[in-house]
């Protein structure tokens, strides 16, 4: 069964010092990349918020639910991947919402324009292991649209942050009723 390996936004801004950070964020990039020294995929992907003009997604009073702080800029340090996750393994990166927000991995795109969906299925993959920031927003999104496809689907969750304990619990158990299968155990912040 070729399985590949997601991992969502593990960015600078979603880390402690950025823009919009989630908290464990950093300590997730480092998890992440011992993860990848100890365990084998037959392919590894990331995916990237790379907003170039996202409209209404950021607003100078962001209300945290539809609209945020600007984040993830295309070509600012806050776009690039934290330094504690190594990438030397990643075989293709998505980025994902340039003029509009985009939460969901399989609203990415390669370089070449492929989109996730179709990169996983060109590549025969039927399951996904999903980590990555943030539980509550990006994982969740991600691993919806990934039932949505068709693929067995994992969240991992000893390598994933969420932003806040009652959205996460939210999204927890928005995936479990739709069929992801849920490992590890989350860590809920306030």
């Amino acid at each position: 069964m070729p399985n590949a390996l997601v991992i969502v936004d593990v960015q600078n801004d979603f880390c402690e010092g950025g823009s919009l950070p989630v908290a464990g964020g950093a300590d997730v990039a480092a998890a992440i990349t011992e993860h990848l020294r100890t365990h084998p995929y037959d392919h590894i992907v990331a995916t990237r918020d790379y907003h170039i003009d996202p409209g209404p997604h950021f607003a100078a009073v962001p209300d945290y639910v539809n609209t945020w702080p600007a984040h993830c800029v295309a070509g600012t340090p806050g776009a690039d991947f934290h330094p504690a996750f190594d990438i030397t393994k990643v075989e293709q990166i998505f980025s994902k919402g340039a003029h509009t927000a985009a939460y969901s991995g399989f609203e990415g795109a390669s370089p070449t324009g492929a989109s996730l969906g179709s990169w996983l299925r060109s590549h025969e993959i039927t399951h996904l292991d999903i980590v990555g920031i943030a539980t509550d927003h990006c994982i969740r999104a991600t691993a919806m649209d990934a039932l949505r496809h068709n693929f067995q689907t994992h969240v991992l969750l000893d390598l994933t942050a969420g932003v806040a304990e009652v959205t996460t619990v939210a999204a927890l158990a928005q995936m479990s009723d739709a069929g992801v299968h849920l490992t590890g155990a989350p860590v809920l912040r306030a």
